[in-house]
């Protein structure tokens, strides 16, 4: 979800045409702009399928990380900078709706989505993947000696103390949503409590993930760090055998299930567009078998329809994360800024 370069396909002008609900949008020929954020990619074959079938190029523009992606979508609300925007997560999803950014749009293909992951009724909002927000642990670390912590408790033990990397909330998208995995586990105020026992235990915090990941915690590949603990994704033990230059038997990285807040990301056809007819045909896309499959080794997260497959690398490596925390978006919506203001203040930033 993180690794991952954008695809940026250049773009012509595009002719209106008419849909029916029952089958979904015809194909229409022309553009649709679409906005995401900088973790968003697509394999090359599945784009150029769907731009060959249906006539129309795609045309993607990165606006930062998610929740800058949101802000932008706010601020131009009406008036927008595209036609379709995917990556608002359920933890921006009351803000965009409150803010009439989207149109209604109901896909046929939602017939195969979960109604867990269709959180909007308004279908203003469709669900594209899913995926979980984790404490992980670099397994060579517990090997031997004391064994790797498991709970959210087990994170404030001085047995850990010093051990783990988490992002700000207030920069970052897995650090927010951490921060909101605390809160879901323990309450407003219990959180604060939290969190000045994890600051008495010597946690680290950093901006944001690469930070994270790559430069402190120990247990990535090509890695730097000397933390044995970072707030990361449940799927890092499939990226890290995936993407690993030899053939890994076990992964390097652990997962602590418990600490797990669920993510789910949505697109959605953006108000004022001028091009609804198309954008609502790259929406059917979005949930199509094709694209579905492609999720996985692309985002690292997991595709939402029932017609999806996972990779084997994800049966035999990403962990299971069966209990998630999660908060509704109606409570983050309306406690977010306060609760990121209240985590500074207990950590001194």
């Amino acid at each position: 979800m993180r690794r991952l370069l954008l695809v940026c396909i250049a773009a012509a002008s595009i002719a209106s045409c008419t849909t029916t609900k029952d089958s979904g949008p015809e194909p229409t020929g022309g553009t649709v702009t679409v906005l995401t954020h900088d973790s968003f990619d697509v394999s090359k074959s599945v784009l150029q399928q769907f731009e060959t079938a249906s006539g129309i190029n795609v045309k993607f523009v990165t606006v930062g990380d998610a929740g800058q992606l949101a802000n932008r979508l706010i601020l131009s609300a009406g008036n927008p900078e595209g036609d379709v925007a995917f990556g608002v997560d359920n933890d921006q999803l009351a803000d965009v709706l409150v803010n009439d950014v989207f149109t209604p749009y109901e896909s046929p293909a939602l017939s195969n989505v979960p109604r867990t992951y269709q959180l909007d009724p308004s279908n203003a909002l469709t669900p594209v993947d899913h995926g979980d927000v984790c404490v992980d642990d670099d397994v060579a670390a517990y090997t031997f000696g004391t064994p790797a912590p498991t709970t959210l408790d087990d994170l404030t033990d001085p047995a850990y103390r010093g051990q783990l990397v988490v992002e700000s909330p207030a920069t970052s998208t897995p650090g927010l949503a951490f921060l909101l995995a605390t809160v879901a586990a323990y309450g407003d105020p219990g959180f604060e409590d939290y969190w000045q026992r994890l600051r008495d235990n010597d946690v680290t915090v950093v901006d944001g993930w690469e930070r994270a990941y790559y430069g402190e915690f120990s247990g990535a590949s090509g890695g730097e760090g000397s933390h044995p603990l970072v707030v990361s994704y449940s799927t890092d033990p499939a990226a890290e055998v995936y993407f690993a230059n030899e053939p890994l038997e076990r992964a390097p990285v652990g997962v602590l299930t418990q600490t797990c807040y669920r993510q789910i990301e949505f697109a959605g056809i953006l108000a004022g567009t001028e091009h609804e007819d198309a954008a609502r045909h790259v929406i059917d896309w979005l949930l199509s078998p094709a694209f579905q499959n492609d999720i996985p080794l692309r985002m690292f997260v997991y595709p939402v329809s029932n017609a999806a497959a996972v990779p084997a690398v994800f049966e035999n490596y990403a962990a299971v994360v069966r209990s998630p925390w999660s908060l509704s978006p109606a409570d983050v919506a309306a406690h977010r800024a306060d609760w990121v203001e209240r985590w500074a203040s207990v950590m001194g930033r």
